[in-house]
């Protein structure tokens, strides 16, 4: 079905292709819905394909965020209605006029695409190849095709470029990890049950032949998920059953590798945005792609706020196109002069204090400065501490806390931490969290708005301690990159010397300020918070399966001292 659309302050109209048919190598077909110009001509595709509903509308999908674009953000709808949007994919009505094609791609077995729900698979991965590829040879497509999006619609990207569709010639992940295990579902080997039932539940709740579905198509108000009326029996039957699947691998094995793609096979121009605000999801992997991607010509940006909002910021998509006018059109505007590594710098009011530049990550710009643990005093200093403590806590208690002076002297930090921390459990499996927390001289602790969290702190790190051993290839001084391989089980009250990945941070804080680091052996819970939003936001590792209280409860002890310097490690600015 052909529709022809208004676009808000502008003559031009967009062609909708509504439910069109997108065949696969196997012979099934999925639907996809095709934005095109009014005006005949040849024109580069932008690609989205996951499992949300291609025709869900922003609004629908997620009330939270889309309150807080209309609300807090009246310039994104400068030049839209917003009509058209729908959750984490770009909106057509800023991108069609400017001689653009955006399709929209429902994947196997979700809302109009009929077939067997594989969600993160090598099917879903070769679906997006063949659909890249269909794209790209339509009478309407110039046969460039670039791929945009957030989250899910930047995750799936990684691997589908990793595959090296031929008409496939620029990627933009906003947002988005490519590291199936360590950021997506398992950060630190931890089962991150809290966001991941929650986001299944959605899935499912889209479900191609889910009659009962609260969805409908912002089109024709018809049943988002399609005519087909299948019964429960049928549905449980048409689905990998995620959630069974994950707990069922506890460990990187072929079964998650095979779900990352190899980053070193991309080789297209690439430009990616992380923001500190996915703490807990997709910051760490969308900044981890970028370093490992072959391509020559990568840019990374990583900014603050909530990504949601920040996608769709008219700055921002300004920026977006910038990038795609040059490497899809061909356009000389100076992009290549973008500076390859941008980070903004948080204050400790939640603001950003200055933007740096630099050509790598870690950025040259930094120095590592650590931090050195004192048991004794509960304190976090330059130098190591002269003599033996330890301290032990019930690992399902707060832990215990580490604090600095007042500094002495204005500090920024940009980039990965680190902890060092040698360790004793009273039980063969002990889960460490580490979270950084910072206090502004007046003694107000200084949090972060993100997208799923109005109140996180400056970071935090897991570690499933019998997962320790590191890969030798890709650990840094500056980034401990463990293997997730080998179960290390470890033998009660011995001490152990634990590197733990703090994700990335960046904060300016002023003479006078504090630093603190909380060890513990649950998930970090601010003191008083009631709620849904205690300060990890719906990153809850609490599986009774994957933790079970009787190997997960036992005592922690945290030693310092010579030969046993714990430390927490800075990327601290010159």
């Amino acid at each position: 079905m052909q529709m022809l659309l208004d676009v808000k302050n502008s003559q031009d109209k967009i062609i909708l292709e509504h439910d069109v048919d997108v065949p696969l190598r196997d012979g099934a077909r999925i639907k996809a819905n095709v934005f095109r110009p009014q005006a005949p001509g040849k024109y580069p595709v932008l690609m989205t394909f996951g499992p949300y509903g291609k025709d869900v509308h922003f609004s629908k999908n997620s009330p939270a965020p889309w309150d807080d674009l209309v609300k807090n953000h009246p310039d994104v709808f400068r030049d839209s209605s917003g009509k058209l949007m729908a959750f984490e994919t770009p909106d057509p009505e800023v991108w069609v006029p400017h001689g653009y094609i955006l399709i929209r791609v429902d994947s196997r077995g979700t809302a109009k695409s009929p077939g067997r729900i594989d969600v993160n698979s090598p099917t879903e991965f070769g679906d997006f190849y063949d659909a890249i590829e269909w794209a790209g040879v339509q009478e309407w497509c110039n046969g460039k095709v670039g791929l945009v999006g957030i989250s899910y619609y930047a995750c799936s990207q990684w691997y589908a470029a990793s595959l090296r569709p031929p008409h496939l010639k620029a990627i933009l992940p906003w947002q988005g990890t490519y590291d199936f295990y360590r950021g997506r579902t398992r950060q630190g080997g931890l089962f991150c049950n809290g966001f991941v039932q929650r986001w299944w539940n959605g899935i499912c709740s889209k479900q191609h032949g889910f009659a009962g579905t609260a969805h409908v198509d912002m089109m024709t108000g018809e049943r988002v998920t399609g005519k087909d009326e299948l019964s429960d029996a049928q549905l449980k039957a048409n689905r990998e059953e995620y959630i069974v699947n994950v707990l069922a691998h506890p460990q990187l094995d072929e079964w998650y590798a095979a779900r990352s793609g190899d980053m070193t096979k991309i080789d297209i121009p690439a430009f990616v945005v992380a923001n500190f605000g996915g703490l807990g999801l997709h910051l760490r992997g969308t900044i981890e792609g970028w370093r490992w991607i072959s391509s020559k010509e990568k840019w990374l940006k990583v900014q603050r706020g909530s990504y949601f909002v920040s996608f769709y910021m008219p700055k921002n998509v300004a920026l977006q196109r910038k990038f795609f006018d040059h490497f899809l059109k061909g356009i000389d505007n100076g992009w290549e002069q973008e500076p390859r590594v941008e980070i903004e710098v948080r204050s400790t009011d939640d603001g950003i204090a200055r933007t740096v530049r630099d050509t790598a990550y870690p950025m040259n710009i930094t120095k590592a400065e650590k931090l050195y643990l004192d048991v004794a005093g509960k304190t976090l200093g330059a130098t190591p501490p002269s003599t033996s403590a330890s301290a032990g806590y019930p690992a399902t208690g707060s832990g215990l806390t580490f604090s600095t002076g007042p500094l002495t002297r204005d500090t920024e930090i940009a980039g990965p931490l680190k902890a060092r921390v040698y360790m004793a459990s009273s039980t063969p499996d002990m889960d460490l969290f580490a979270t950084v927390r910072a206090y502004d001289p007046d003694g107000k602790e200084a949090t972060f708005y993100a997208s799923d969290e109005p109140a996180f702190p400056v970071s935090m790190g897991w570690l499933r301690c019998t997962h320790r051993k590191l890969d030798s290839a890709r650990s840094t001084d500056w980034i401990p990159y463990h293997s997730h391989d080998e179960y290390q089980p470890l033998t009660a009250g011995e001490i152990y010397a634990i590197d733990v990945e703090i994700w990335a941070a960046s904060l300016a804080l002023p003479k006078g300020s504090r630093l603190t680091l909380t060890l513990a052996g649950r998930d970090f819970e601010r003191e008083g918070a009631t709620g849904t939003h205690r300060g990890s936001g719906p990153f809850i590792h609490a599986d009774p399966t994957d933790r079970p209280p009787a190997k997960f409860s036992g005592e922690q002890v945290i030693h310092s001292g010579p030969g046993r310097e714990s430390y927490l490690q800075l990327p601290v600015i010159n």
